[in-house]
């Protein structure tokens, strides 16, 4: 398909977008709207967050200002989320990256650089020697710290890092300095459980050691910290421990021991899959590091998106398969990844197989979108439900906004080339080169 192709979906899925905006104390989104049933008419917990609320809406307003001005509904959604996420820093003590403050800061340098100052002197504020008290309540009763990307220290690092400053680097430095606290020792390097102690490892990018691993990699070489680099390395070889080299790729399991929820114990996705763990390749590869383990970290990041192409998504092979549209866990968050690599890769080749996997990606995204006069949005499946096709959701992580952002980045792509800037974010900013990345300063 065409550039013109994937932006016509892109735009339509982001007026859809659009048109579910509601004002509640400034703006709030639905995160799911059902075809026929009733509306959301209250704002839900999350209403701020990157993952599924307002501030998710940041990277893509961000994308589109690449390739067009803002119209001025836009620009009044911009300026009202830079308001409401502005106020909401000043008070707020959620500190995750996709549900708190982390986000927050995100959002508001992505819209307004130099707002997000409030955001990273609150997370300076609320930092423990264990890290950050989560208020999201995993464990019923409990603020223990959580270590992951989405919900803990190592996505609060990220973000700190990304946004560079004085309370930056002391946000960064006390979320690397409580992960190494919270390290398991293992026969092979470091591991690291969404919460210390927990039995159930989930070892790949959002919620273990491969995530955490990554944090700690780019703040160690921001910071000059050697000790987070070694850090890394070690938790690096305990995911290399775990995973396979089979046919050419690498693949690490969804969940240790197996969880019986899992229909799939191998998954493809930025969260529990090859896609998420080849950041942390990446970000070994920006610290520094040559190889770990006997290889090389770039053949690593290379063979996570082998096993990407090779792997039959997105097709919906079976039941469980790949029945999410998403960039969290499915094709979006793919052609993300790989648009990443295709722009970082030395090789030209090897370029153009990556570029042609996101284009796959687009294509099934266009196919499988829902159209009508209000605009595009898609339907993910959960086999395991009565009815198994769910309402479309609105946000970032698992809905129209963040699958519009990476058509519309497509289509930037297929008309520039290799060369297309990159609004870079906390979770992937080392995966580009640094001349492509617009939030760099």
């Amino acid at each position: 398909m065409s550039g013109d192709t994937y932006r016509d979906v892109g735009e339509s899925a982001w007026s859809w977008v659009l048109e579910q905006v509601r004002e509640d104390g400034g703006p709030w989104l639905p995160e799911t709207v059902a075809p026929d049933g009733p509306a959301e008419t209250e704002p839900g917990r999350y209403r701020d967050s990157l993952y599924s609320g307002i501030a998710g809406l940041a990277p893509v307003l961000a994308e589109i200002a690449r390739y067009r001005d803002l119209t001025a509904r836009e620009r009044d959604l911009a300026d009202a989320v830079v308001a409401r996420l502005t106020a909401r820093a000043a008070e707020d003590a959620e500190a995750s990256l996709y549900e708190g403050l982390g986000g927050y800061a995100t959002a508001l340098r992505l819209l307004a650089p130099g707002t997000e100052a409030g955001a990273l002197r609150r997370l300076a504020g609320l930092a423990t020697p264990e890290g950050w008290r989560s208020t999201l309540e995993l464990d019923p009763g409990s603020d223990t710290p959580v270590t992951d990307v989405v919900m803990g220290s190592a996505g609060v690092m990220m973000a700190a890092v990304w946004a560079k400053g004085e309370d930056g680097e002391a946000v960064a430095a006390a979320g690397g300095e409580a992960l190494l606290r919270a390290a398991d020792r293992t026969d092979a390097g470091l591991d690291w459980g969404m919460t210390p102690g927990r039995e159930s490892r989930m070892p790949n990018y959002s919620h273990g050691t491969a995530g955490v691993a990554a944090a700690l990699a780019v703040a160690g070489a921001a910071l000059g910290r050697s000790d987070f680099v070694e850090a890394a390395v070690a938790g690096a070889r305990h995911v290399l421990a775990l995973g396979s080299p089979a046919d050419g790729g690498f693949v690490v399991p969804h969940t240790l021991p197996p969880s019986r929820r899992e229909v799939e114990p191998v998954t493809y996705t930025w969260c529990h899959g090859p896609a998420g763990t080849s950041y942390l390749f990446a970000a070994l590869a920006h610290a520094g590091v040559a190889e770990v383990s006997g290889h090389r970290v770039g053949d690593l990041r290379d063979r996570c998106m082998t096993s990407l192409l090779t792997s039959g998504l997105p097709a919906r092979l079976r039941p469980g398969f790949w029945d999410n549209d998403g960039r969290c866990c499915g094709t979006a968050g793919v052609g993300d990844v790989l648009l990443d690599a295709a722009q970082d890769a030395p090789a030209a080749d090897r370029a153009k197989d990556l570029a042609d996997g996101a284009r796959v990606m687009g294509d099934a995204l266009v196919a499988r979108a829902v159209r009508d006069a209000a605009g595009a949005r898609w339907r993910f499946v959960e086999h395991r439900e009565d009815p198994p096709l769910l309402p479309p959701g609105t946000g970032w992580m698992q809905g129209a906004a963040g699958i519009a952002a990476f058509l519309l980045r497509l289509a930037r792509y297929l008309e520039t080339g290799p060369d297309a800037p990159v609004v870079d974010r906390p979770d992937q900013w080392w995966a580009v080169p640094a001349r492509l990345r617009t939030a760099a300063a």
